[in-house]
């Protein structure tokens, strides 16, 4: 028994240069509360922090849009890659079909981001 929580406690948990991340109290976070972080980190108003997170997720979609790519050293890369066509079948019918090429963002986390 004692084995198995132990096991447990440790596929549950992280371990990354001394800081223990424990994924039983992850917490996602919507824009609101990206907003009120950034604004606390940097000393800004909200209102600054909501118009600094505005400009950048307009400049990052813009460029990608356009096909570039951006690279944040230390976070990651963001990058728009092809997606080929494919073969699926529709759930409800059970009828094959061909799922149409597309253009996705695909992101790929940088050192920092690391665990």
């Amino acid at each position: 028994m004692k084995k198995s929580v132990y096991y447990l406690q440790n596929l549950l948990t992280l371990r990354s240069q001394k800081k223990h991340i424990n994924l039983l109290n992850f917490k996602s976070m919507n824009k609101s509360e990206l907003i009120n972080a950034m604004a606390e980190k940097a000393g800004l108003t909200k209102v600054q922090a909501k118009n600094a997170l505005d400009a950048f997720m307009c400049a990052t979609g813009k460029t990608l849009k356009e096909g570039g790519k951006l690279s944040l050293v230390g976070f990651g890369t963001f990058e728009v890659k092809q997606r080929a066509k494919r073969k699926g079948h529709n759930p409800r019918t059970n009828k094959a079909i061909t799922i149409p090429a597309k253009k996705v963002v695909k992101f790929k986390p940088g050192a920092g981001l690391k665990f």
